[in-house]
């Protein structure tokens, strides 16, 4: 078995904006999707959701604020999730609520030193 990271990105416009009932529907999805991953024992972290703000440092030195935010798509989140190859962890992602929002899960083997 192989870590993979799950990344969760987003188009920072698509986020939905709804009631307090609307936004705990969706978190009942992620995590009924996160518990159907650790019902089959390949969940390995669940992650957590990145805030908005943050620093980027480039190699010069040079500190901005903000994680590009030149750019519209967000790096929401991650998990991190156990399987046998980078094509079973693809399949864990399908069932992931960030589609509901035009979002994309992006997947990587995580390279253990």
């Amino acid at each position: 078995m192989k870590n993979f990271l799950l990344v969760f990105r987003y188009d920072s416009n698509a986020l939905p904006k709804g009631s307090p009932e609307e936004m705990q529907a969706m978190t009942k999805k992620w995590m009924d999707w996160i518990g159907g991953i650790a019902a089959q024992d390949k969940l390995v972290d669940r992650g957590n959701r990145l805030e908005f703000t943050g620093k980027t440092v480039s190699a010069d030195h040079i500190v901005t604020d903000g994680p590009y935010t030149e750019v519209k798509e967000l790096i929401g989140g991650y998990s991190i999730v156990r399987s046998t190859s980078l094509e079973e962890a693809t399949q864990l992602a399908f069932g992931c609520p960030i589609f509901t929002y035009g979002g994309r899960v992006e997947v990587r083997p995580v390279n253990e030193l």
